[in-house]
Formats: structure tokens, C-alpha cells, sequence
């Protein structure tokens, strides 16, 4: 529901910046942030904002970075591609692609230089795997035996294209094997198996001493179909950044009924009844955390 304010903003012209949404990516949001311990760094990528609404739990403060006040999470200073939040273990955040998974290999080796407690949690995509940063930071990372989880979100976009459109596959559990580093697949959304399978995970890499690599399947919600001569029943598009024309604001804030959609998972373990009051409460706490701010 914060992305759907701040996307009904957006729709309005409201930003002078760009900003990734992430409706669907919720899911491995929230169970990062349950997940992370005060003595983690969590490193984020251009498509942030669902961690740093986890995170900071103050959608007001996002937005007044977004307009770029000194009110906003980072004093206006960061925008959205690079948005960090020290005080809630945000370490850094990039806007160049795979270029966070390099400098997320140094702070794990800082913190095994200086005998820290605690982990490196990097946030990557399908795309950044295919920059060569990425392959020699795994190696970096296994090299020196570093406490670290790569978190992939695989979307299956490149900008707007799809990914089996423009390169051939990669398989991420076989080039991980090849390092001799663990691989875990996550999909389906669902936050309780998430929190469950990373704390194993976590474990795993500061008992080993070993980066661990999570993959996550989810889709970026919001497409829309274009029809054209070559495409008469249309062809699905994504928005990448920017607005998505196709979700509105609502006090149900099911997208999609299917497990693509975070909501939609929900539903396994609350009732419809519950999750529409709990949710049209929310919205109304929303509504009133920012009709101050335009």
C-alpha cells in the first residue's frame, strides 16, 4: 500500500528522480529485514524500495526523499537509486549495476579483519549476474572465507525486455557449485518459508565461513499488454522504472490473484475478512502519515 501512494504520485508527475517500484517483491523484503540482526550490513541495488520501507517502517520519510527535502530518510541527499539508511544497517545502496556485490565483498572482509560479529546480506538481480563484478566477487568472497548471503531477485526482465529474448540461460546452482558455493532457490512468496529457509542459510555461512547464494524467482507486478501487427493479442511489457499505469490505489491491495502476488500468499494463513480490514486500516494510517507532505 506505501508503493501504491507513492506510485499514484508518481503517476502525477510528482518526482524529479527516477524510482523503481517492486510490487511483488515484498515477500523477501519483509523476511530480510525479520531476518537481519543489528550486527548484519544489508547492501541494496538500484530496486531498493521495499527494503527501505521495511527497514525504516516510515513511508513518509521515503517519500520526503523522493522530493528530495530535508525531511527525507537520508536528508534529500540520496534520492532513490542510492537510498541507504545507516541507522537501520543500510549500508550502501547503487545505482550501477553489480557494482554493490563488489563493495559488499569488501565489508565482509572488514568485518572479518576486525573480528565483527554479523553478515553481509547483498541484494542483487538476474541482470548484475551477468557483470563480471559479480563472478569475481563470489570468488573474492570464497577465497577469503567470507560470511555473506547474495540475495538474486530473478524477475526474468532485463529493462523491458525478457531475459530468454535477449541472452541464454544461466544457471546460478551450477556456476555457485563451481565455486564450491551453496545455492538456494526461493519462490512462491511466502514470507514464513522465507524467514525459515535464510536463517538456515545464515547460519550456514558463518559456520562455514562461506558465502551462500539465494536465488529468488518473483515477478515484478504492474505489466501491461501492448498490441501491435506483430503482436495482435498483444505482448507483455514492463514498466522497469517509473510508474505502473495498471495498479491503483485501493484499500484491497491484491494485485494478482495468484502467487506471484505477495497479498495473494497471505491468504494461506489469514482470512480474506481479516486481511481486508487489517488493510483498509493500514491505508487509513498511511493516509494520515502523509496528507502533510506535497
Amino acid at each position: 500500500m506505501s508503493q501504491m501512494i507513492v506510485n499514484e504520485r508518481y503517476k502525477k508527475s510528482d518526482f524529479k528522480i527516477p524510482i523503481h517500484l517492486a510490487f511483488g517483491h515484498e515477500s523477501i523484503a519483509v523476511a530480510i529485514n525479520e531476518l537481519a540482526k543489528k550486527s548484519d550490513q544489508l547492501v541494496l541495488s538500484h530496486r531498493n524500495i521495499h527494503y527501505n520501507l521495511a527497514r525504516s517502517g516510515s513511508l513518509k520519510r521515503v517519500l520526503n526523499e523522493y522530493y528530495l527535502r530535508k525531511s527525507g530518510l537520508a536528508d534529500g541527499r540520496l534520492g532513490s537509486m542510492n537510498l541507504a539508511n545507516q541507522k537501520k544497517n543500510i549500508t550502501y545502496t547503487s545505482s550501477i549495476l553489480g557494482n554493490n556485490v563488489s563493495v559488499a565483498s569488501g565489508l565482509a572482509l572488514g568485518q572479518k579483519v576486525k573480528k565483527q560479529k554479523g553478515i553481509v546480506i547483498v541484494v542483487t538481480g538476474d541482470g548484475a549476474i551477468e557483470e563480471g563484478s559479480f563472478y569475481e566477487s563470489l570468488v573474492f568472497m570464497k577465497s577469503n572465507h567470507l560470511a555473506s548471503l547474495i540475495i538474486v531477485e530473478d524477475n526474468g526482465w532485463s529493462l523491458a525486455t525478457r531475459i530468454e529474448e535477449r541472452r541464454c540461460h544461466i544457471n546460478l546452482n551450477q556456476f555457485t557449485a563451481s565455486l564450491g558455493i551453496k545455492f538456494l532457490e526461493l519462490s512462491n512468496n511466502d514470507p514464513y518459508v522465507y524467514l525459515k529457509k535464510l536463517t538456515s542459510a545464515r547460519q550456514s555461512t558463518i559456520r562455514n565461513k562461506s558465502p551462500f547464494c539465494v536465488g529468488v524467482k518473483l515477478s515484478t507486478l504492474g505489466n501491461w499488454n501492448l498490441k501491435t501487427a506483430e503482436h495482435p493479442l498483444g505482448k507483455s511489457i514492463n514498466y522497469h522504472a517509473g510508474p505502473a499505469p495498471t495498479i491503483n490505489l485501493s484499500d484491497w491491495p491484491l494485485i494478482k490473484n495468484s502467487a506471484e502476488d505477495p497479498v495473494f500468499v497471505l491468504k494461506k494463513y489469514f482470512s480474506e475478512k481479516l486481511l481486508k480490514r487489517l488493510a483498509k486500516d493500514i491505508l487509513e494510517s498511511l493516509k494520515r502519515e502523509v496528507d502533510e507532505i506535497h
